[in-house]
């Protein structure tokens, strides 16, 4: 199994590049994120841009990278709409999927699975200061299969759910990339019974220490899956940190 080289951002945002080269962004949240280690200035280069959901800690500099690099954006088909309106062309310059939708560019098969989750996109009023939210009409997670490489299943924003599971069974993965953070996702309780029920060789949380309110124990996370789950291990990253997996 070859290595995927992973680029923690901050916050959930993250660069994966792949064995057979490819340059993935999950949702690049950057130059308004106050933890991110890079800005849209520093992006040369991205083949794929993924996006979860609407919310702007997520869709955040998504459109500028794909505009930028004409990088392909795989979202939903309420998302891939809304960046069609700032001239990345619906399923030509997009790829549309919902949920247990598969698609393969390259040597990364990209997976849409569920995640529990509110949503809405953040638009042009909310950037201008406004409490305002169009319904984007979905919330996912991502399996992203590497040719001989591993599979990495990005949780994106959720709670524990049962089918989690499922989704172990289904898709196997080695890595799961979760939040932990509390109050708008999982906390460090239900992360790990989230690594019990997806059963990874590793788990790198995130989505925590942005804010205060938003703060997690990683000693208690990591002891919390030892007893739950003891063959899967932590990976903690710091914002700009990098790993290479496996």
């Amino acid at each position: 199994m070859q290595s995927v080289q992973i680029d923690f951002l901050g916050h959930a945002s993250f660069r994966f590049t792949a064995p057979t080269g490819e340059v993935i962004y999950f949702d690049p949240w950057l130059d308004d994120s106050p933890v991110c280690s890079e800005g849209l200035a520093d992006v040369d280069r991205a083949d794929v841009v993924c996006v979860s959901h609407g919310h702007v800690d997520h869709l955040g500099d998504a459109i500028a990278i794909v505009q930028k690099t004409g990088a392909t954006l795989i979202a939903s088909p309420e998302v891939a709409g809304y960046a069609d309106t700032h001239g990345i062309g619906f399923d030509t310059d997009s790829c549309p999927l919902n949920i247990g939708g598969t698609v393969k560019l390259g040597g990364v098969a990209y997976t849409m699975v569920r995640a529990d989750h509110s949503t809405g996109m953040h638009g042009t009023a909310y950037r201008e200061g406004t409490a305002y939210a169009e319904p984007d009409g979905s919330v996912c997670g991502f399996v992203l299969t590497f040719d001989d490489g591993p599979v990495i299943y990005d949780t994106a924003d959720t709670g524990v759910f049962g089918d989690m599971a499922l989704i172990s069974q289904l898709y196997a993965p080695d890595l799961v990339i979760m939040p932990a953070g509390g109050k708008y996702t999982m906390g460090v309780k239900e992360a790990a019974m989230a690594a019990a029920l997806t059963r990874p060789r590793a788990v790198i949380p995130c989505h925590y220490d942005t804010f205060p309110n938003q703060a997690a124990d990683i000693d208690d996370l990591r002891r919390r899956i030892a007893d739950l789950t003891p063959r899967t291990s932590v990976i903690e990253l710091k914002p700009g940190e990098s790993v290479s997996y496996p």
